[in-house]
Order: structure tokens, then sequence, then C-alpha cells
């Protein structure tokens, strides 16, 4: 049986669109750090990195050679942490896209080990080289307790679905422990109509 984490884990990636707050357990990544416009052309070849070197991942695993036995799944969304850079927040700058700071990932199943992660990256790369591979990690992240809600639009309104997310905050006395966010897009970009994109938004709390 093939494992869809749209619905096996749905709790996980697949919110309403009001607050709600989850446990997040600790999880492995290929991840990706840098700063500046995600619509540029270094942001895409990143993010094109990381689904080369997961899509590798499922095909070791769909074949039988890591694991116990052949496991087929559904590579897992992407992934993002978003904040302003230090810089940015120090000077009290105006909003720019310039002044972003992030982490890109794709998670990876738990059986996954560095030595498997980094094997793969070595393979992928020899048939896909991309120069963004020598920034790539694999991190093993636990989130804990975080607040999360479902945004339904373009990235641009999200911050209608934030001052949801803080109402529900102060009402539960709960407070954001960072000033970054994570987003998790559902839907892709090329396809879906800016009004119907679907990201989920999560942060954690105290």
């Amino acid at each position: 049986m093939k494992f869809e984490w749209r619905k096996q884990e749905k709790e996980l990636y697949l919110p309403k669109e009001k607050p709600i707050k989850i446990n997040v357990p600790e999880q492995k990544f290929y991840t990706l750090s840098g700063q500046g416009d995600p619509n540029g052309q270094q942001f895409s070849e990143e993010v094109s990195a990381l689904y080369a070197l997961s899509y590798g991942i499922r095909m070791l695993a769909k074949k039988g050679l890591i694991g116990k036995e052949p496991f087929e799944y559904s590579v897992y969304p992407l992934e993002g942490l978003w904040a302003l850079s230090d810089e940015a927040v120090a000077e009290g700058r105006a909003f720019d896209k310039a002044d972003l700071v992030y982490k890109i990932m794709i998670r990876q199943p738990d059986f996954i080990t560095e030595e498997i992660a980094f094997a793969n990256l070595e393979q992928v790369t020899k048939k896909k080289p991309n120069p963004n591979n020598q920034k790539v990690k694999f991190e093993t992240i636990e989130e804990g307790i975080c607040v999360q809600m479902l945004h339904v639009g373009p990235y641009s309104e999200e911050g209608k679905t934030f001052e949801v997310m803080e109402r529900y905050c102060s009402e539960h006395r709960l407070s954001r422990k960072t000033f970054s966010h994570r987003e998790i897009y559902l839907s892709d970009g090329r396809k879906v109509a800016p009004e119907k994109m679907k990201t989920t938004l999560r942060y954690p709390v105290k």
C-alpha cells in the first residue's frame, strides 16, 4: 500500500481554515538556507535541488534499496521557514523581499539515515548536477507545540490569516516562541490560481 501523507498524516499538513494547537514531532529533512526575493531564479533552482534529491530517495525506497522492504510513498510537500534579516529588523526597514531570510526543506521518511541521505546526494549530483547541492544539509527538526491554520489565497494576503492565529493565541494564553514562521505549500503555483492556493501556516508557541 502506498503511503500518502495527505491521508495518513492529515492532522500535520491539512488543517482547516481555523487555528489549532498541535504537537509536531521530530522529523528529518533535506534543507537549503538562503536570503532574498523568492521570486528569483536562484530560489527556483534551490527548490529544484530539493525535489531532485527527494525523488531520488523515493526511488531508492520504492526499489527496496533502502529499508527492510520496498516502500512506496508520495514525496512530502515543500516547506519554508521565513523571517526578516537581523539588519532589516534592527533598522526598522519597510518590508522588502530582498530582506527575507529562509530555510526551505522537504521532509524525508523516518528510516532515512544521514549516511543514506548523503549517498543519495552524491548519486543525484552525478546524474543531475545543481550548484546548490553543495549547500544542502540533512537535518532533524522538532518543532514541538505549535499553532497552525490553513491559508487559502495568495501569499500576499497571509497577514489576514496570521491575525486570526494571533487572536487564537491571545484567547488561549499562548505566545509565539520566534518571529519566524513555517509555510507548507499544498498547491502548485504554476497550476493553481492565486485565489485558490492552499498553504499551511505554522509557528511554535509556549
